[in-house]
C-alpha cells in the first residue's frame, strides 16, 4: 500500500506469485454469504502458521487469571484471534480482558539500537484505521456469550506513555499475556519493566522478532530488562522467529 513502509524477506518471484494471487481472491466465485467461513482457500502457509501459532500461545493461559495485552497491534489479527480463542475455550470469562496498543500511525521514534533500517512512521497503517478495527471487535464480541459486556480496548498513542496511564487508572491489572510485537527497543523495555508486576507464575511473555537481525532493538531491550540467561526463551516449530518465556 503507497506511503506505508515494511521490511519484506521475500523474493521478487514471491512477490509477483502473491500479487497474482489477490487477483484470484479478488475475483473469487464463491458466493458473499460464505465467503467468511472458506478463508481456508486463500490464506497461505505462512499466514496459517502464526494462527496457530497465536493458538498454541492462548492454550498456555486458559487456566491463568488476568488480561491479554498485545503491545503493537497494527492491523489488528492477532486481538480478533485472542477474542475467538476465548470465545471457544472460556465463552463465560469476561473476566479476560484484551487490550491492545498502539500508536497507529507506525514507529513514533527510532533509537539507534534498532539499526539502520527502520525509520519513523514505519509500519504504519491507514489513517483513522482504529475505528475500522473497532467495528471488527465489536463484531467479534457479538458472535459469543455475555456480549453485552466490553472485553477489549484499544489504547492509542506511544505505549512508553500509554502504558503507564492505562496502569495507574487501571491497578487491578493481572497480565496472563502479554506479546509484544513492537519491533523496536524503546517501547518493548518501557512496556516490559511496566508489566512485570503484573504477571504471575504462569503468565506469558511472547515476542515477535527476538533473535531477529532486522529488529535489533527488541532483543536488547530483552536483554537489559530480563537477562537473557534467567529465562527459557521457547519457540514453535510453528514459527522461525516467534519465542515466550513462561514466568515460573
Amino acid at each position: 500500500m503507497k506511503g506505508i513502509k515494511v521490511l519484506t524477506g521475500s523474493t521478487s518471484n514471491e512477490i509477483e506469485n502473491r500479487t497474482s494471487f489477490m487477483e484470484i481472491y479478488r475475483n473469487n466465485p464463491v458466493p458473499e454469504g460464505e465467503i467468511l467461513s472458506n478463508l481456508g482457500l486463500f490464506i497461505n502457509r505462512q499466514a496459517l502458521s502464526r494462527i496457530l501459532f497465536m493458538h498454541e500461545l492462548y492454550k498456555k493461559i486458559i487456566d491463568v487469571h488476568g488480561v491479554v495485552i498485545e503491545f503493537g497491534v497494527r492491523w489488528g489479527q492477532n486481538l480478533a484471534l485472542f477474542q475467538s480463542f476465548r470465545g471457544i475455550y472460556e465463552p463465560f470469562n469476561y473476566n479476560r480482558k484484551i487490550i491492545g496498543f498502539d500508536t497507529f500511525s507506525g514507529f513514533p521514534q527510532v533509537d539507534e539500537k534498532d539499526g539502520e533500517r527502520l525509520s519513523v512512521g514505519d509500519y504504519s497503517v491507514t489513517d483513522g484505521y482504529e475505528n475500522y478495527l473497532e467495528k471488527i471487535l465489536d463484531y467479534h464480541e457479538s458472535e459469543s456469550p455475555i456480549s453485552h459486556k466490553k472485553k477489549y480496548e484499544l489504547v492509542k498513542g506511544d505505549a512508553t506513555k500509554t502504558i503507564t496511564s492505562y496502569l495507574d487508572e487501571h491497578p487491578e491489572t493481572i497480565v496472563s499475556l502479554a506479546y509484544f510485537d513492537f519491533d523496536i527497543y524503546l517501547p518493548t523495555k518501557k512496556c516490559l519493566e511496566a508489566v512485570l508486576d503484573r504477571v504471575t507464575k504462569g503468565s506469558v511473555l511472547a515476542f515477535d522478532e527476538l533473535n531477529c537481525q532486522e529488529f535489533p532493538g527488541e532483543t536488547l531491550a530483552v536483554k537489559e530488562v530480563l537477562g537473557l540467561s534467567k529465562y527459557g526463551i521457547k519457540r514453535s516449530t510453528l514459527s522461525p522467529l516467534c519465542s515466550y518465556i513462561v514466568i515460573e
